[in-house]
C-alpha cells in the first residue's frame, strides 16, 4: 500500500499499521519475481522505501532494518491447562480481579467503542504519547468489528470502564491488538481478567491460536507479562529497501525519552490534536 507523507517519505508498506504482514506466495521460487516486482511498481511511483513487516523466510540472508518480539498462545490446550500454566503471579493476580467483582463484556457495538477511545487517551497520555484520532478507530470498526472479524473486550467497576481491548480474529486465529485502562484503578487488575476472558472467549468458539501482538525489545517489562501467559516467544522481522540506492537498510528510528516527557505534560485536547495531524504519517 502506498503511503504518501510530507514526514516520513512517499513509500510502500506492507501492510500499514500492522504488527506483521507476511509476504502471500506459494513458495520461496514464486517471491523474488513477486519482490522484483513490487520494486519496479516503487519506483514508477517514485517511492522512497518499499517496507516489508516479516518475510524472514525469503529475507534469511539480509539483515532486518528492525525486530519486535511476538507471543503465541496455543488455544487447543483448554482453558484448565491454559491456566495451570500461567506464571503464579499471572493467575494470583485473575483470581483478584475476580474477587474485586468487576464485570467482563464482550461486545461489536459502537457505544464500547467509545468507551475504548477514552481509555485509550488516557493510557497514551501516561506513556507520553498522542492517541490515535477517532477517525482510525471509526475505520477499524466499519471495516473489521461490524464485519464481524473482530471484537471489544472491556471491564466495568460498578458503572465505570477502567479497561478495554480490541481483539482481531480471522480464520483459527486472534489477535490482540490494543490495550487501555484507567491507571486510577490499576490495584484491581483489570488487565490480567479481561485477557484472561477474551482467551477463554476465543476458545469457546473453536479459534486455535492466540497471538499477543508486538513488543519493542527494550519494553522488557511487557515481554515478561506477555510471557507470563504460557506464551511461545518468536523475532518478528522488519525489512526496509532504499529504492534510490538499490540496497536493505537499517530503521534508525528511536523515539526521543526528553519528548516523551515534554509529551506527558501536555493537556489531553493538545495531545488528541497532534495525534490528528501526525498519525496519518506513522503508519
Amino acid at each position: 500500500m502506498e503511503i504518501t507523507s510530507i514526514i516520513t517519505g512517499k513509500r510502500g508498506v506492507s501492510l500499514p499499521f500492522t504488527d506483521y504482514c507476511e509476504p502471500i506466495g506459494s513458495g520461496t521460487t514464486q517471491f523474488p519475481d513477486m519482490f522484483k516486482a513490487a520494486i519496479a511498481v516503487g519506483k514508477k511511483q517514485n517511492w522512497k522505501y518499499l517496507e516489508l513487516r516479516g518475510g524472514e523466510t525469503f529475507f534469511q540472508n539480509v539483515e532486518p532494518s528492525e525486530f519486535y518480539y511476538g507471543h503465541a498462545l496455543d488455544l487447543t490446550q483448554g482453558p484448565r491447562t491454559i491456566f495451570y500454566n500461567l506464571r503464579d503471579s499471572t493467575r494470583r493476580h485473575i483470581k483478584k480481579a475476580k474477587k474485586e467483582n468487576l464485570k467482563t463484556f464482550i461486545t461489536t457495538s459502537l457505544e464500547s467503542l467509545n468507551e475504548f477511545c477514552r481509555l485509550n487517551a488516557l493510557t497514551r497520555k501516561n506513556h507520553g504519547l498522542p492517541p490515535q484520532p477517532y477517525p482510525f478507530f471509526q475505520s477499524i470498526y466499519d471495516h473489521i468489528i461490524s464485519k464481524k472479524l473482530g471484537f471489544i473486550a472491556l471491564i466495568f467497576s460498578h458503572n465505570t470502564a477502567i479497561a478495554g481491548n480490541i481483539y482481531f480474529h480471522f480464520g483459527d486465529e486472534v489477535i490482540y491488538k490494543y490495550g487501555a485502562s484507567d491507571r486510577t484503578y490499576q490495584r484491581l487488575r483489570a488487565n490480567n481478567l479481561i485477557i484472561w476472558e477474551a482467551i477463554k472467549w476465543s476458545y469457546g468458539r473453536g479459534y486455535k491460536r492466540f497471538f499477543f501482538g508486538r513488543t519493542e525489545p527494550d519494553n522488557r517489562g511487557l515481554r515478561q507479562f506477555k510471557a507470563g501467559w504460557g506464551t511461545r516467544e518468536y523475532l518478528i522481522k522488519y525489512y526496509k529497501y532504499d529504492l534510490q540506492k538499490d540496497i536493505f537498510i537499517k530503521d534508525n528510528r528511536k523515539i526521543n525519552p526528553m519528548g516523551i516527557k515534554l509529551l506527558k505534560l501536555l493537556p489531553s485536547p493538545a495531545l488528541a490534536l497532534l495525534g490528528k495531524v501526525f498519525y496519518r504519517h506513522m503508519g
